[in-house]
């Protein structure tokens, strides 16, 4: 297992961070994982948490209110930021210097691991040798959120993994806007991940994914104002175009739309 003395694997991100940013990821973990939240069988991981650590202290405090005994720990791969993140050091809270590799020490595990705004900055051939590394960290049936934000984090995607066998299995692609104002779909093509990103040709599958959801969103918000209901009903007419959604209503409700393999592909095919 890695430990502290390994040569962190990676490199330095820009950093940037902000109140709040990421405060989505912690409100889906507890909306659709609860149970595992409570009993988390090991640590959790926000890796990269940037220049100041404001999402790993927001973290330990939400998630907190699920499982009182939460560890949390803020690892990054630039020594001075681990060393000014000491400041916020309190029980249940620690900082690391580390990478992919996590730094894990003394029978550790990870249970949870945050990777945000991380992979955009590689290429995408590197992904695979990213995962795989924290992989080896994580304990059976861990969950990685690896994902992307604009700078306020209103607009946010990520990729949901899941260790099994020793491997990390994906989940499906969540898409998540803010919805206390309007907003147009596509507004999310951009902070796609890395796996993504790249792949949204004209015509292509994630191309018609998101003019059917803006078609479906256009439609829905031609009937009422509530971004929530108007969120909903239009994830009710991308399951009536074949794609595999979490239905329950409380993600629906938070602007949560979890997409499960095999998207961007509508299954069964049209």
């Amino acid at each position: 297992m890695p430990g502290t003395r390994t040569r962190p694997l990676g490199q330095v991100t820009r950093g940037k961070t902000a109140p709040n940013r990421l405060r989505k990821t912690d409100a889906f973990l507890a909306l659709a994982f609860p149970e595992f939240v409570r009993h988390l069988p090991g640590v959790y991981i926000d890796l990269g948490y940037g220049a100041y650590p404001i999402t790993s202290v927001e973290t330990l405090t939400r998630l907190r209110r699920l499982n009182p005994e939460l560890r949390v720990i803020g690892v990054e791969i630039d020594p001075a930021r681990v060393a000014a993140a000491e400041a916020s050091r309190q029980p249940g809270l620690e900082f690391r210097l580390g990478g992919f590799n996590l730094p894990l020490v003394n029978h550790e595990t990870a249970a949870v691991v945050r990777a945000f705004n991380v992979l955009r900055q590689y290429s995408e051939a590197e992904v695979a040798a990213a995962l795989s590394a924290l992989a080896i960290g994580m304990c059976p049936g861990a969950l990685l959120i690896e994902g992307t934000s604009n700078p306020t984090g209103h607009l946010m995607t990520f990729n949901l993994y899941q260790k099994s066998n020793e491997q990390l299995i994906p989940l499906g692609l969540v898409l998540a806007p803010g919805l206390r104002h309007d907003f147009a779909p596509r507004q999310l093509q951009p902070v796609l991940p890395k796996n993504h990103i790249h792949h949204a040709a004209p015509d292509g599958p994630i191309d018609r994914f998101f003019a059917l959801w803006t078609r479906a969103w256009s439609a829905a918000r031609a009937h009422g104002s509530d971004m929530r209901q108007v969120f909903s009903a239009s994830a009710g007419r991308l399951r009536e175009a074949g794609y595999a959604i979490d239905p329950r209503p409380a993600l629906l409700r938070r602007g949560f739309l979890w997409l499960k393999p095999p998207w961007p592909a509508p299954h069964p095919p049209p």
